[in-house]
C-alpha cells in the first residue's frame, strides 16, 4: 500500500486547493494513505477533507529556516515508513525534511537548485499549468501524464454537531429565520487584495433593506474593515472578525446563502462549501487562482494596471478595487437570482 506525506502549503486558500491532489491520489489508488505535514492552523481544514489520514503539525514558521529542527522533523518522520513525499511548496527547505527523512520517492517542481534533494522533479510549464489547481494535480499523477479532466474542485465537508454547537455558541437562531449573505472584506496578503470597506457597507445596507441579515467574517487582522463596515451600516451586521476560529468560521459559513468577497481564503473556503460567490479581484489574477465552485461569478475591471501582484498598490491609486463600484456586486448578485 502507498503511503504518501504531502509537504502542505502556509496559506489557507492554498490549503483548500491542496484538496484536488488528494482527490487524485485517491481516485487513482483508493488505499493509499495520505498524511499531511503542514502548519497546526490548517488542520480544522485538513479534518474536513476525507482524503486525508493524518495531519503532522509544522512546528517551524512560514519562511523560518530552522535546519535542526527540520531534521529532528525528519527523524522522527522516519518509522511513518512513507513511499512518496509531495512537496508542494516551491522553496529549498521545504524539500529538506523528505530528503533527510529518506522517503524514496519526493515528487516537487524543480526550483530553488532542489535537483537531489527530489528525485522525481518536474519542471513547472506555466502556461500548460496555468492554475494552481492544475500544477497541484500534476504532481498527484506521473511525469508527463495528461491531466485528469476535469480536475475536481475541492469539496469541504461540514459536520452538523459542530455547526449546531457554533449557532448555539454565537445565539444565531433567529438570524437564520432568512437568507444569509456573508461578507469577507479582509485579505491576509495585503491591502492591494482589498475592496474599499465602504463599498462592502453599501453591498450590506442593500440587502439589509430587503430583508436578509449580513454576517461579516475575518480574522483579528480584519477588525479595522469589519468596525467601519458595521459604523456605515449601523452596526445591523454580525460582526465575526476575531471571534471565531477557522473551524467555527467554516461552519458558520456553511449556514449562509451568498458571499461577496475578495480574494483570499475565504473565498476558497466558501467555493469549497459550494456557496455562491462574488469574488471581487484587483490585483491578483483570477485565472490562477479563481474560486473553484459552480457558482461563483468574478467582478473586475481588467486596468492595463493589473494583476500586477504587489501586497501595495505600486501606483498609489488603487484604481482597480477604487473603480469597482457597489453597483457592480449588487448587479452580479442579482444576476445570480439573489
Amino acid at each position: 500500500m502507498n503511503k504518501i506525506l504531502v509537504i502542505g502549503p502556509a496559506w489557507v486558500g492554498d490549503m483548500v486547493m491542496a484538496q484536488s491532489l488528494f482527490q487524485i491520489l485517491k481516485a487513482n489508488a483508493p488505499l493509499t494513505a495520505i498524511d499531511v505535514l503542514a502548519p497546526d492552523w490548517t488542520r480544522p481544514l485538513l479534518d474536513r477533507m476525507p482524503e486525508v489520514q493524518k495531519a503532522h503539525a509544522m512546528p517551524i514558521g512560514h519562511g523560518v529556516l530552522d535546519l535542526r529542527r527540520r531534521y529532528q522533523l525528519a527523524q522522527g518522520l522516519k518509522s511513518e515508513g512513507y513511499t512518496q513525499a509531495i512537496v508542494l511548496p516551491n522553496s529549498w527547505k521545504s524539500a529538506l525534511i523528505p530528503w533527510w527523512a529518506t522517503i524514496p520517492k519526493r515528487t516537487g517542481f524543480l526550483g530553488e537548485c532542489r535537483f537531489g534533494l527530489l528525485n522525481d522533479y518536474r519542471i513547472l510549464n506555466k502556461k500548460k499549468l496555468s492554475r494552481m489547481i492544475d500544477r497541484f494535480a500534476a504532481l498527484a499523477i506521473e511525469k508527463n501524464a495528461p491531466l485528469p479532466y476535469p480536475v475536481p474542485h475541492p469539496r469541504l465537508e461540514v459536520h452538523v454537531d459542530s455547526v449546531h454547537a457554533a449557532i448555539t455558541k454565537f445565539s444565531l437562531a433567529m438570524d437564520l429565520e432568512g437568507p444569509i449573505l456573508a461578507l469577507c472584506p479582509g485579505a491576509e496578503f495585503g491591502a492591494s487584495k482589498r475592496w474599499p470597506e465602504q463599498y462592502y457597507a453599501e453591498v450590506a445596507l442593500a440587502k439589509l433593506k430587503e430583508g436578509w441579515a449580513v454576517w461579516l467574517f475575518g480574522s483579528k487582522k480584519d477588525e479595522a474593515q469589519a468596525l467601519a463596515i458595521q459604523i456605515a451600516t449601523g452596526e445591523r451586521c454580525r460582526d465575526f472578525t476575531g471571534k471565531t476560529n477557522l473551524s467555527e468560521a467554516i461552519d458558520l459559513m456553511s449556514l449562509v446563502r451568498l458571499v461577496v468577497t475578495n480574494d483570499s481564503g475565504l473565498m476558497h473556503i466558501a467555493a469549497a462549501l459550494q456557496k455562491p460567490v462574488v469574488a471581487v479581484y484587483g490585483s491578483t489574477d483570477p485565472g490562477f487562482t479563481p474560486p473553484l465552485g459552480a457558482n461563483a461569478h468574478i467582478v473586475r475591471l481588467s486596468l492595463p494596471c493589473s494583476p500586477c501582484f504587489k501586497r501595495e498598490c505600486p501606483l498609489q491609486h488603487h484604481q482597480c478595487m477604487q473603480a469597482l463600484l457597489p453597483e457592480r456586486v449588487l448587479s452580479a448578485i442579482h444576476s445570480m437570482g439573489h
